[in-house]
């Protein structure tokens, strides 16, 4: 019998350490004698996290679309059904165009740009159809039969729904109907009715299985041909409400999450032949889930738990030789004293944070060195409320007084101790700022009679302070992030009681309209980046969301969510000066408390992993 070196020309390598693995291919299998194993490239499966929907919802069915890097996220229901459709470009989510008919319970399929979305509930169920292109709804052909909780599958020119519930929600179909972009004409009957199930593939080579039927679950599947459906293999767990990678095939595809008599986290994955159990789960348990993608890289997004509380949480699967470790925010150290209303300058691994609206850190200023903070000299006045920018060795503080009142101070640190610099032209606080020492920009502001906020803008050089074009609408309570040539300001209040989502863009002359955040919410300093198309906004608060965890990234056009902090706070202070791979954000308050707290961000990271080989 041959022996593996006559078969592949070469003897397994004995190292006594494991090789570089970064251009490794996968097979590749060595035996290390340092720690007596024998080690491999081999595929892994996982699920890791990803940034979260905008807004948490459940779909009920699939309600998505596209692939993993660009997906859709369409419809739903959330206290009721939804006209809202996101996209997903691999990092976070961003506002797509609204459907014309709220629903959920609907079908879906294509691509981000060019997508259908079928029938479904609102109430009442709905004939409609609707096509995507990228930015806008319109209308389509009518579907033949009204139904809700089906399966789909196909694209925008070559769909295909079938099953779900009748429009009295009294009984499941079997029916099925293809779409070639302008009108739906029947197909063949599924073999067994049924409703939620898992379903992927193309108009003319599509798959179901899974969902409910009868009056429980079923695990049975079927291939489509495009003419006849034929009973195949079962899925390992019978179970209905989950979602597949829609964007798989007949011969690869995946099932994940939905409900037994609870929900669960199970995935498996299919080779047009057999199902088999993955080694991965899903990291939050869930039905009523969306998903997109195929089956070697799929999503999954949304969806509720037993007690109808709706997620969310976006998952990525991958199959690869890589180890994906998601991105997140972790814990840092904590500030010397709990603060709220301060402002922060620098980078994650040397950062500054100064003045406060409450003692005892009203003048403080600590210094972050990666790990823990150290106490740097004080301010010498009291500030609140106040704005800052630069670096840890090279910061400015401007506006914001004692309790957060408007003051006209400017100080500069220089590593060590603080000095007066020229005072601005007005008086102000919860302004937005951005930019460096020597070249800052402060937008924006608080006037407390009639409590109103400002439309004034000032930049400073290092010397003096100069108005500049003023910003419209006007705000307080924004963010700002990067330089005076290319900076943005976001969010905050345009009035006293309105928050606004609304971003304005500076070219070093002039202001213009930016793209609109997803959420309304004032920031404080929380809003950081190193230009006006790397920007990021951090926590915050708004009436529907007090003390807010979201974090959101802009592109110099749309903003979409990142990973959100594991603490939820307000009048939060950031490094003004970090990259978002790279963010820090300390201080703020919950509720009536002041924090210490401080938390990095760290941006997802892939490396080529080793497996130990077995004989078992």
């Amino acid at each position: 019998m041959a022996d593996y070196s006559e078969i592949k020309g070469n003897r397994i390598q004995y190292l006594d350490s494991d090789p570089t693995l970064t251009s490794a291919t996968e097979g590749q299998v060595w035996y290390n004698t340092a720690t007596g194993t024998l080690k491999g490239l081999v595929q892994l499966q996982a699920w890791s996290s990803g940034a979260p929907l905008i807004t948490a919802k459940a779909r009920y069915t699939q309600g998505g679309a596209g692939t993993q890097t660009a997906a859709l996220a369409i419809g739903g229901w959330i206290s009721s059904s939804t006209t809202q459709t996101e996209e997903y470009n691999g990092s976070g989510w961003s506002q797509g165009g609204a459907l014309g008919t709220a629903r959920y319970g609907l079908y879906t399929g294509g691509t981000q740009t060019a997508a259908f979305a079928a029938t479904g509930k609102n109430p009442p169920v709905t004939t409609a159809t609707e096509e995507y292109d990228g930015t806008t709804w319109t209308a389509g052909g009518t579907v033949a039969t009204e139904r809700f909780l089906g399966g789909s599958s196909g694209t925008l020119t070559a769909g295909l729904i079938h099953g779900g519930r009748n429009s009295a929600n009294t009984a499941n179909l079997n029916n099925t109907e293809e779409y070639d972009g302008t009108s739906w004409t029947a197909g063949g009957n599924l073999n067994t009715d049924r409703n939620t199930p898992f379903s992927s593939g193309s108009q003319t080579a599509a798959l179901a299985v899974g969902g409910g039927a009868g009056g429980g679950n079923t695990a049975v599947g079927e291939h489509y041909d495009g003419s006849a459906w034929t009973t195949v293999n079962s899925m390992n767990t019978a179970r209905r409400s989950g979602s597949p990678s829609i964007s798989g095939t007949q011969t690869s595809s995946l099932a994940f999450g939905g409900f037994t008599t609870t929900m669960v986290t199970n995935t498996e994955s299919y080779d047009g032949t057999n199902w088999s159990n993955s080694p991965a789960s899903l990291g939050t348990a869930r039905y009523g889930l969306g998903g997109a993608g195929t089956g070697n890289a799929a999503l999954a997004f949304g969806g509720q738990n037993n007690t109808a509380t709706q997620y969310s949480n976006t998952e990525e699967y991958n199959t690869s030789i890589n180890t994906i470790t998601s991105a997140a925010w972790a814990s840092g150290g904590s500030l010397p004293a709990a603060s709220n209303g301060g402002a922060g300058a620098g980078i994650q691994t040397a950062a500054l944070s100064f003045g406060s609206r409450t003692a005892p850190q009203v003048q403080v200023t600590n210094e972050y060195d990666g790990s823990a903070w150290s106490s740097g000299n004080p301010l010498g006045t009291p500030m609140g409320n106040l704005g800052g920018a630069g670096t840890q060795t090279a910061a400015l503080a401007f506006q914001g007084g004692p309790g957060g009142s408007n003051a006209t101070t400017s100080l500069e640190y220089d590593g060590t101790s603080w000095a007066a610099g020229n005072p601005t032209n007005v008086p102000s606080s919860f302004v937005a700022a951005l930019g460096s020492q020597t070249a800052a920009i402060g937008a924006g502001g608080y006037t407390p009679s009639p409590p109103n906020a400002r439309t004034t803008a000032e930049e400073y050089d290092g010397t003096s302070w100069t108005a500049i074009s003023t910003i419209s609408p006007a705000r307080y309570t924004a963010g700002g992030g990067g330089t005076t040539s290319s900076g943005v300001i976001f969010g905050g209040r345009d009035t006293s009681t309105t928050l606004t989502a609304t971003s304005q863009e500076y070219n070093g002359a002039t202001w213009t309209t930016g793209g609109n955040m997803n959420n309304a919410r004032q920031l404080y300093a929380g809003g950081a980046g190193t230009s006006s198309d790397q920007a990021y906004a951090i926590a915050g608060d708004s009436p529907t969301s007090p003390d807010s965890a979201l974090v959101e990234q802009y592109n110099g056009t749309a903003w979409s969510t990142a990973p959100s902090l594991a603490t939820g706070r307000r009048s939060i202070a950031v490094g003004t000066q970090s990259p978002g791979s790279a963010a820090i954000a300390f201080g703020g308050r919950v509720s009536s408390t002041d924090q210490s707290i401080t938390e990095e961000f760290t941006g997802e990271t892939s490396a080529a992993t080793a497996s130990t080989l077995t004989t078992s």
